[in-house]
């Protein structure tokens, strides 16, 4: 049996039958010859009680020097207990991040990812990530095998998006146009969003570790300290009066959310068996932190119960009354009415927690009245109403609020709001 030369490969020709030509001097080493005259090299190895035969590429495209060379990888790989065979397979059925990626969000859909609450994430917070994935992984790194991932990959990506490599206008929902800016704060929010995809794919194993996003340099943005003056407040109610008989639900949540601090998206999916009258709180069955019980003053409840009941589930409903309204667009037009183009309804949760803090307020009771995560076992199990001190907290920062923005208020005890630059 002579030595597999490139003039030994030329000279085996076809036969009725596929054969094959063992190499001298490689043992296991071969080409395998077929009746269309088609050869291939192969490398023939035990792994464990099992012949595998490892197919390394037809001759031609793979030269028998370029061949002979895989086969020693191959055989050294077999006799380290290895099985290139199942290597070679799982290579080719490898995910892509991209692939990954859409593992990932699937899974976020079915309510089978968890947030750091261990809740699942939120339809919300999942559409967000949705984007997240779209616009800027699968561009820029979408096509690489998820398992041959490096940190110098996801650090590209992360400069990439800091400087605005992924920015554009993007057709969305049929309410309109996403308009992506990138910036160093989009970059890190990516990145910490690459990472937990990772750290999720790896306890199913369909990725390897260590985690490509861990150690990636990115820059945190300043936390936002915006704040509503009483001026800006002010305007802002004369703005909401104005456009009360155009955009009323969008007037009174935002309204609801100056005087109880909540979050835009927990104001707008307000359902009316959420709001306990009695109780002087609001009830909500989903937040970003859980269930969550928030005492509010006088003014927010005068508010609410004052409002049609356009349907029997939801205090601001979509227009054919299945789910909620959408209000975010028609809330920032109010904004940019009152002249506060800069400012959004976070301002004014912000705002509230901040006037809390000027009335003396402790940190605990300002968690509480905004529905900041509550770790305690008493608290997250058996409290079931805010006690009398936070419903009086409540009603004292509503109604400095309620009247700094013109609204009637009767009670005598009304200390004015803070100025602020």
């Amino acid at each position: 049996m002579p030595a597999l030369t490139k003039r030994a490969v030329d000279a085996a020709k076809p036969r009725a039958e596929r054969y094959f030509v063992w190499c001298a001097d490689l043992a296991r080493f071969g080409i395998r010859v077929y009746p269309s005259g088609k050869k291939i090299f192969v490398a023939q190895v035990r792994v464990g009680r099992f012949q595998r035969r490892v197919k390394i590429g037809a001759y031609g495209p793979y030269t028998v020097e370029k061949a002979r060379k895989s086969a020693e990888d191959i055989i050294r790989a077999a006799s380290d207990g290895r099985d290139p065979q199942r290597e070679k397979q799982e290579a080719r059925n490898a995910l892509t991040v991209a692939e990954l990626c859409g593992e990932y969000l699937d899974a976020a859909r079915a309510g089978l990812v968890v947030t750091r609450f261990k809740r699942p994430k939120r339809p919300a917070t999942v559409a967000i990530d949705e984007g997240r994935v779209a616009r800027h992984i699968v561009p820029l790194i979408g096509t690489i095998p998820a398992r041959d991932l490096r940190r110098a990959d996801v650090q590209r990506m992360a400069d990439g998006i800091a400087k605005g490599k992924t920015a554009g206008t993007f057709s969305g929902k049929p309410r309109g146009r996403a308009v992506v800016t990138g910036g160093a704060g989009t970059a890190a929010r990516v990145v910490e969003l690459l990472g937990g995809i990772y750290s999720w794919g790896e306890k199913r194993e369909l990725v390897p570790g260590p985690n490509p996003a861990h150690g990636v340099e990115t820059a945190r943005g300043e936390a936002k300290d915006r704040v509503v003056s009483a001026d800006e407040l002010e305007a802002l109610g004369k703005a909401l009066d104005a456009s009360e008989a155009a955009l009323p639900m969008a007037a009174a949540a935002l309204r609801l959310i100056a005087l109880t601090g909540l979050r835009r998206e927990e104001a707008c999916g307000l359902r009316w068996s959420e709001f306990d009258l009695a109780g002087c709180c609001l009830r909500l069955e989903t937040t970003k932190t859980g269930r969550s019980t928030r005492p509010i003053g006088k003014a927010a409840r005068d508010l609410l119960q004052t409002l049609p009941r356009l349907s029997d589930e939801w205090v601001f409903p979509n227009r054919t009354g299945t789910g909620r309204a959408d209000l975010k667009g028609s809330i920032a037009g109010l904004f940019d009415a009152a002249g506060l183009k800069d400012a959004r309804s976070h301002d004014l949760r912000r705002t509230f927690g901040s006037l809390a803090a000027d009335e003396g307020y402790g940190d605990a009771t300002i968690a509480e009245l905004l529905g900041h995560s509550r770790r305690g076992v008493t608290q997250r199990h058996y409290i079931r109403r805010p006690d009398a001190a936070l419903v009086a907290a409540a009603d004292r920062v509503s109604r400095c609020i309620a009247t700094a923005m013109g609204a009637a208020e009767e009670a005598a005890e009304v200390v004015p709001l803070h100025r602020r630059a």
